[in-house]
């Protein structure tokens, strides 16, 4: 006769913060997945960074800050219950939206569509991108459903636009620049 698993999650299961159990294709954990996988790709774009040295000082302050904040942003989500507002908060929100206008302010306007690429840090930070948006449509859903943080979906909305910057900015900085589609 076969054991028992010790391990919680084997049938299914995982727990969020306040200790309640929920299915692991929970639209919340989905969410929270998203996020991680986020954070995963900031973290491979910081690894890439390594080997580009000119990008060494404008990405490395910013994407470190936006990992914790997406753990932040993750511990948000886990919590099911009064505390679900702390966290992500407005000041989140407007920090990005300063550093996108910032960024946005030094490269040149777009007025087409751009392939992803641009080197290894500008293609993680594409792919970053594209994980943000599915995040951001999950929380949409999730939000849609129960309750979310206030400012879950505007950060995350904002996280995308400053990534996309940031992606142009990386291919800019090592003179691969925009390749239009």
């Amino acid at each position: 006769m076969a054991q028992p698993s010790k391990h919680r999650g084997d049938g299914g299961e995982t727990g969020l913060g306040s200790g309640q159990r929920v299915r692991k294709d929970d639209p919340r954990i989905e969410c929270i997945g998203s996020i991680d996988e986020l954070s995963s790709f900031l973290g491979l774009a910081l690894a890439a960074r390594g080997a580009q040295a000119a990008l060494a000082g404008p990405l490395l302050a910013s994407l470190r800050r936006i990992q914790r904040e997406l753990h932040l942003l993750g511990a948000e989500l886990a919590r099911r219950d009064e505390t679900a507002g702390a966290g992500i908060a407005a000041e989140h929100v407007a920090t990005l939206d300063r550093e996108v206008e910032d960024i946005d302010g030094r490269l040149p306007a777009l007025r087409a569509f751009i392939l992803p690429g641009g080197g290894p840090v500008a293609s993680c930070l594409h792919v970053a991108r594209a994980v943000c948006r599915r995040a951001e449509r999950q929380a949409v859903r999730l939000a849609a459903a129960e309750p979310v943080g206030l400012h879950v979906v505007p950060y995350l909305n904002r996280l995308s636009l400053v990534l996309f910057a940031m992606a142009r900015q990386a291919a800019q900085l090592v003179g691969s620049g925009d390749e239009l589609a």
